[in-house]
């Protein structure tokens, strides 16, 4: 078991999956604490979900702004006043919506670089 163990491990080192940092993180395991470096593996995935998350939905919110300025320019080319109206209405809310998420995500990517500091 203690040679698969190790298999996997360099493995994930041959691969690229590891580095420097890890074996930085081990030399901090003691018999204290048995289990530091896979709880400080389970924290940085539950940071980066998060974060992944966040830079999804700003990548999602965008996108939206991006499609609402064209539709907005596509109602402004052909004269449409309503149009150019209602889609400028669009394009605030989109751009106050993907403010408050890039806002958000910042927090988050602000929290994970301290954390990663820290250790």
């Amino acid at each position: 078991m203690e040679r698969q163990a190790a298999y996997l491990r360099n493995a994930l080192f041959d691969q690229g999956y590891l580095d420097e940092q890890f074996l930085q993180l081990e030399d901090l395991q003691d018999q204290a604490n048995p289990h530091f470096v896979e709880e400080v593996v389970k924290l940085f995935y539950t940071d980066s979900v998060r974060l992944i998350q966040s830079i999804e939905l700003t990548l999602i919110g965008a996108k939206k702004v991006k499609k609402e300025c064209t539709q907005f320019q596509e109602y402004c080319n052909v004269g449409n006043v309503e149009g150019c109206i209602r889609e400028f209405q669009e394009v605030k809310q989109e751009h106050a919506a993907l403010k408050r998420k890039l806002e958000n995500y910042f927090q988050v990517f602000h929290v994970v670089h301290l954390a990663r500091e820290a250790r």
